[in-house]
């Protein structure tokens, strides 16, 4: 498998793992889903978790991927963010108690809420490194040639574009599996499943961002 293959397939990976974490909000498609006592309320929240979390992810990558235009900073603007992900990673290992602000936001607002909720946990920093390896592989070898003010605004519209395509299809992933598990709970599994295998994914969350911080300094290296 080539590495921009398998950085993409990360992306899905991740797009899938954030889609199941119940941080990312499906258990509130199948509160709706329970309080209407209709299907149709569980697929009515998919577009408004699912833009918020567009808007998180995009907001935390394109800056970074313009940066990544000037070629000759883009390893180390990839170290640097790898390692932001790593610490922020850390800290939320010290620090799990999520911000008592976003307990303030009412369900319906379910866009607003999911870009809270996806900037808070740092999900975008999650997909940073592996972007930014992205870009950097979409700009090829034209270290020389990238002086040049066309050729550099090529590169950084490329770019911007490989940022939104990353946060394209990792809110796809996440929204495909989000809707999968809020509907296989309202649908078969009831909330006693909740109970029952409800494990702290908080702490799985923060030993990922470690984890992908680390993967993305080595990749950079």
């Amino acid at each position: 498998m080539s590495s921009t293959a398998a950085l993409w397939l990360t992306v899905v990976a991740l797009g899938v793992y954030h889609g199941l974490n119940p941080a990312m909000g499906w258990p509130l498609a199948v509160a709706n889903g329970l309080t209407e006592r209709a299907s149709r309320a569980v697929f009515a929240t998919l577009l408004p978790l699912g833009g918020g979390h567009l808007a998180a992810m995009s907001i935390a990558l394109v800056p970074f991927a313009w940066l990544a235009g000037y070629v000759s900073w883009s390893r180390p603007i990839q170290v640097g963010a790898a390692g932001l992900v790593l610490l922020f990673g850390l800290w939320r290992l010290v620090q799990r108690r999520p911000p008592r602000a976003l307990a303030r936001i009412p369900p319906t607002q379910l866009a607003w809420w999911s870009f809270l909720m996806a900037t808070a946990h740092g999900a975008g920093l999650m997909l940073l490194p592996f972007t930014l390896g992205l870009c950097l592989q979409s700009s090829g070898e034209g270290g020389a040639a990238a002086a040049r003010a066309d050729v550099q605004g090529a590169l950084v519209q490329a770019n911007m574009f490989t940022a939104l395509s990353v946060a394209a299809v990792h809110t796809l992933a996440m929204m495909l599996s989000g809707l999968a598990i809020a509907w296989a709970v309202y649908r078969y599994l009831g909330l006693a499943f909740l109970r029952r295998a409800w494990i702290n994914l908080d702490l799985v969350w923060a030993g990922s961002l470690v984890v992908a911080g680390a993967a993305g300094m080595l990749t950079a290296a």
